[in-house]
């Protein structure tokens, strides 16, 4: 059977399209409440499903908030993604889901397919990157998002601001403290501890993961000790599995030089993200090693995957689903920045070192 329509509602009610429309598209101009009731009884007893397209251009508004991440799969955007849901309800608009597997190019498109849809803002999550292969592509997203921002959008981008984006104004930045955080991470780990200290860190140029690791060295630099070897690899758990089997050889080559001395940890790892310590930590015990016995790893972003982790993991705590709700927050009004700093008027971020089992000293 096919869908009823407007037309059909108006005739029943006896009144004309225009007025139907107003009542059930949310028009501010509404007709007496009679005439309301009998429109809305005719559009119930008929089936009528509303257009959304049809009240968003009634009520300049489509209820509608874009949502753009790497990977919902990974736990780190899940928990952005469930904090951008609750604030979306509060506003009592609906979440579109866009993942892009980090590809600025994807993220253009991403946008361009919200703004086509006249979504009311957009929250993007997910690592800038100022790798040469992405130049062009973010140029391109830039460009895409300053012509929805021109045309009333607002953005809310975080950590780090879109390179090259330049809206003046509905353009928002919630800022991490990822630099400062895993320098107190380095701090907290190189006390009391005399070993080698090696990073697992995404592909050079990434923001997310640069800071983190720039971060951990300056805090090793406080501490009084050198900077640490970083092996570049893949932003994700297949990455930090490669890197833990290379670290594992490492390990097993240095046990057969002391002659196959009892297992003391003599490596203490630093995985930018916690999913990427997640692969090392399996990497290693696949090489029949264990944590912390054999080496010692943190991560970092405390993902709720982790409850279920063993042994427990050392890291950064981040308030991931807060970060999602601020962002969306962000959008509902005032006017954004887009130099590069958090707005004046957004509660800042804060992370804390929380350090457990997997780099605890063993006897």
């Amino acid at each position: 059977m096919a869908a009823s329509t407007l037309t059909e509602v108006a005739r029943l009610a006896g009144v004309s399209p225009a007025t139907a429309s107003r009542v059930l598209n949310g028009s501010a101009r509404k007709p007496g409440q009679d005439i309301a009731d009998r429109v809305r009884q005719a559009a119930a007893s008929l089936g009528y499903i509303p257009n959304a397209q049809a009240q968003g251009l009634a009520k300049s508004s489509s209820g509608l908030i874009g949502l753009i991440v790497h990977d919902i799969a990974d736990p780190y955007f899940a928990a952005i993604a469930r904090g951008v849901q609750e604030a979306a309800r509060e506003q009592r608009k609906m979440v579109l889901l866009a993942t892009t597997g980090g590809a600025p190019a994807e993220e253009r498109e991403a946008v361009a397919a919200f703004a086509a849809r006249r979504a009311d803002s957009i929250v993007i999550a997910g690592s800038r990157s100022s790798r040469e292969e992405d130049r062009d592509d973010n140029a391109d997203l830039a460009a895409e998002l300053d012509r929805y921002c021109r045309n009333g959008g607002r953005v809310a981008v975080v950590g780090h601001p879109v390179v090259g984006a330049s809206a003046p104004e509905g353009y928002h930045v919630v800022a991490v403290p990822n630099q400062e955080l895993a320098g107190a991470l380095a701090a907290e780990l190189a006390a009391g501890w005399t070993g080698d200290f090696v990073i697992i860190g995404g592909p050079e140029g990434l923001f997310t993961s640069d800071d983190r690791i720039r971060g951990f060295q300056e805090g090793l630099a406080r501490a009084g000790r050198g900077p640490a070897e970083i092996l570049r690899t893949s932003f994700n758990r297949a990455g930090g599995y490669d890197a833990g089997l290379k670290l594992a050889a490492r390990i097993k080559a240095q046990r057969t030089a002391d002659g196959d001395a009892p297992a003391t940890a003599k490596m203490c790892i630093f995985a930018v993200n916690d999913v990427m310590a997640i692969g090392a930590s399996a990497a290693l015990r696949a090489e029949g090693l264990r944590v912390p016995r054999d080496a010692r790893i943190a991560g970092f972003d405390d993902i709720e995957t982790l409850r279920d982790f063993r042994p427990a993991l050392s890291t950064v705590r981040l308030p991931l689903e807060d970060i999602g709700r601020l962002a969306t927050r962000a959008t509902a009004s005032g006017p954004g920045r887009s130099d590069g700093q958090e707005d004046a008027d957004l509660q800042p971020v804060r992370g804390e070192v929380t350090l457990r089992r997997s780099t605890e000293t063993v006897a």
